[in-house]
């Protein structure tokens, strides 16, 4: 689906190279899916303890030789200080604080190197809404240009890019640039509060190299579309250009909460998926392009029977001024 000011209309993603013009800044999230989702059994019990795991203690950064780190646990009630949990023969780790909204700290003790263990014991975080956990839909949890560990969910608009797609793209003069933020609990966190004041959204880790900062400022200054692949992609860029007044390179965190009202310094388009209600993906999609614009919008999907969620179907929405 594309929106373009008040028209809409219904294209394949194939056609996105003819949707954008040459000079455009395409900007992706290369960020790459980590297998975060753990099966342990509690000692001495044996009971089923499930672990999402965060990101290293003490750090947003991924980091492979880290041994301490926050998980989201489930059942969390019955995991408290001292407690171990056992991962087979691979190793176990010991609960070292109970946390808010059901996460743990966790010492992991395992004599093998910690990706060599995510390997063995771990699986990608697919939502559970798709109930689909084959070898098939594990290997489709990631996107074809990820490179950098450490999320635990997929920027989903940015599963729909091929190899060749990306090289018409490039073809038609169309720029590419590429950041990478590690996807955690602020993007996947369902919005429970009465109010959206009243949510606290979870900070969430990005990179921005020179190369990528540069041709997303140049693409600023000479005023050429900047088309953001994904709201993680957003976040990153209008969190990055909020806090620093441009585009700054290096190793940044973003706790930027997008809610309709928000003005958008550098992003002109927007490739997303449908959306789940009640999320902070959707209040930003909302920010962009209008709340009764989005409904309107979301109302045609459904009646053309679009798909929904992570392994859906996507909308490229034009922004006000491009």
């Amino acid at each position: 689906m594309v929106l373009d000011g008040e028209a809409t209309s219904h294209r394949r993603f194939c056609d996105l190279p003819q949707l954008l013009r040459s000079g455009d800044l395409l900007v992706l999230n290369e960020t790459r899916v980590i297998r975060a989702r753990l099966i342990g059994a509690r000692e001495p019990s044996g009971s089923r303890v499930e672990l999402l795991l965060l990101h290293p203690s003490g750090s947003p950064w991924y980091d492979a030789q880290a041994r301490d780190w926050i998980a989201l646990a489930k059942p969390a009630r019955r995991l408290r200080v001292g407690d171990r949990i056992a991962f087979g023969s691979l190793g176990h780790a010991s609960v070292r604080a109970q946390l808010d909204e059901g996460m743990r700290e966790l010492r992991f003790e395992i004599d093998l190197p910690f990706e060599e263990f995510l390997t063995h014991a771990g699986r990608m975080p697919i939502p559970r809404y798709i109930h689909n956990d084959s070898t098939q839909a594990q290997e489709r949890y990631q996107t074809v240009f990820a490179r950098n560990p450490g999320s635990v969910a997929a920027p989903t608009a940015s599963l729909h890019f091929t190899p060749a797609l990306l090289e018409s793209i490039e073809r038609r003069g169309i720029k590419i640039a590429r950041i990478s933020l590690d996807i955690g609990l602020g993007t996947f966190r369902p919005v429970t509060a009465e109010t959206i004041d009243a949510h606290a959204m979870h900070a969430e880790a990005y990179t921005i190299e020179r190369s990528a900062a540069a041709a997303i400022e140049g693409a600023r200054n000479s005023n050429r579309r900047i088309v953001a692949a994904g709201t993680t992609v957003v976040r990153a860029l209008e969190g990055n250009f909020e806090a620093h007044g441009a585009v700054r390179a290096g190793r940044h965190v973003t706790g930027l909460f997008v809610t309709p009202g928000f003005r958008f310094k550098l992003v002109d388009a927007l490739i997303t998926n449908f959306h789940l209600p009640r999320s902070t993906l959707l209040m930003l999609v909302a920010a962009f392009t209008g709340r009764e614009r989005i409904l309107h919008a979301y109302a045609e999907a459904i009646a053309h029977r679009y798909r929904f969620y992570s392994f859906g179907d996507a909308m490229l929405i034009f922004g006000k001024s491009a």
